[in-house]
């Protein structure tokens, strides 16, 4: 699993059998599958189709996680809905969703699927959120280790758990060894968490994916390497010192009219940091 991996929601105007060849030859060691609409619909597609799409990752030498970040693929009006936190006849499809997509793992041989919690609705407190969202996490861990698949939980700006400081308290709720944090680099700026560096150490023991894009201090916006204010080499120093040997995911989604060269742009910039 370890390696430099690519989001497929940087792909978004390919097909994903494309990016996959065009990652393999820029020298990337994984792909970060987001099922999608477009990309291996996870409504959709059989078990023939991932079985084919497992042979063509195994053919070109990637490694997989999931990410559960479509934007629509739930409701076609409603971005990001409905989430965890939602009344449990609409959440239900948010588990479903959640579910099918460890079956993919399952049957893509990727390690790890991550996920956030969502926004809860108007009105609902914090406390009722979080309960809603312990209890779904409960659900899906357990469905994920019955086919030992973890399930990597993200912090997101403007969503119910944005910091990675708020992390530990949720953990310790659901308590179920399936659970472990996917870290994005840049949100650690976007939410004045902290130096990314600092933040990455101090949540060492927990961490199965890290994710990499450059933001500025209090925006949430994915920007290319070099364009933000991430210190990358104390970032590299840190994930050296702590011996993380997961998966470090390019996260941008936003770039996907010039995905071919972006993903070559990143590899150059990260490979002499990382050393993958």
């Amino acid at each position: 699993m370890a390696g430099l991996y690519y989001n497929s929601n940087g792909f978004a105007f390919h097909r994903i059998e494309d990016a996959v060849r065009i990652l393999a030859e820029l020298g990337y060691d994984g792909l970060a599958l987001t099922p999608d609409v477009h990309h291996l619909d996870p409504f959709r597609v059989d078990d023939a189709a991932l079985a084919s799409f497992r042979g063509l990752l195994e053919e070109h030498g990637l490694g997989i996680v999931l990410e559960t970040g479509a934007r629509f693929v739930l409701d076609p009006a409603r971005k990001h809905r409905p989430t965890l936190l939602d009344p449990p006849q609409e959440a239900h499809r948010r588990v479903e969703l959640l579910c099918r997509a460890i079956d993919m793992a399952e049957a893509l041989g990727a390690p790890v699927v991550s996920l956030w919690a969502g926004t809860p609705p108007e009105g609902l407190s914090f406390a009722d959120a979080h309960a809603r969202l312990v209890e779904g996490l409960r659900t899906v861990c357990a469905y994920a280790a019955q086919v030992g698949v973890r399930i990597g939980f993200e912090p997101e700006p403007g969503m119910l758990i944005e910091r990675a400081a708020e992390w530990p308290a949720l953990r310790d709720a659901v308590a179920h060894d399936a659970l472990g944090l996917t870290l994005d680099v840049g949100h650690t700026l976007a939410t004045r968490a902290g130096d990314p560096a600092d933040v990455i150490r101090t949540h060492a023991d927990d961490l199965f994916v890290l994710q990499l894009d450059d933001h500025r201090a209090g925006v949430h916006d994915h920007l290319m390497f070099g364009e933000g204010e991430v210190d990358w080499p104390r970032v590299a120093a840190a994930v050296a010192d702590i011996g993380f040997e997961g998966p470090l995911e390019v996260e941008l989604s936003r770039h996907s009219a010039t995905a071919p060269s972006t993903a070559a742009a990143s590899l150059a910039f990260l490979r002499p940091l990382f050393g993958r």
